[in-house]
């Protein structure tokens, strides 16, 4: 991996009716990834064995964390603790980064 300065928010574009990924970094210890989300868009419930971190960076996404709902918006973040079942959909044009530590 090489040192470099870049727009987080310019890595990936929104696409019409579709989720669109990114993996910017990924070892042993876990991985960052940037995700866009056209309006309607989600990912269905599902768990992760690993704590995660999720930081809207543009829109505004609704989180089910285990049961219960969450708004984020662009600026704020939420932390999804190692198998909580969770679910993310986006009211809008949105883009998040998702941070998973192992």
């Amino acid at each position: 991996m090489k040192s470099e300065v870049i727009d987080i928010e310019k890595l990936v574009d929104i696409q019409s009716e579709a989720v669109v990924s990114r993996t910017l970094m990924q070892s042993d210890g876990g991985t960052v990834t940037i995700f866009a989300f056209d309006q309607g868009q989600s990912l269905s419930e599902h768990t992760a064995p690993f704590d995660a971190m999720v930081q809207i960076i543009k829109g505004k996404m609704e989180v089910v964390l285990g049961g219960e709902i969450h708004t984020v918006e662009c600026g704020s973040s939420i932390i999804m603790p190692a198998n909580v079942p969770h679910a993310l959909s986006a009211l809008e044009p949105s883009k998040m980064l998702l941070t998973m530590i192992r």
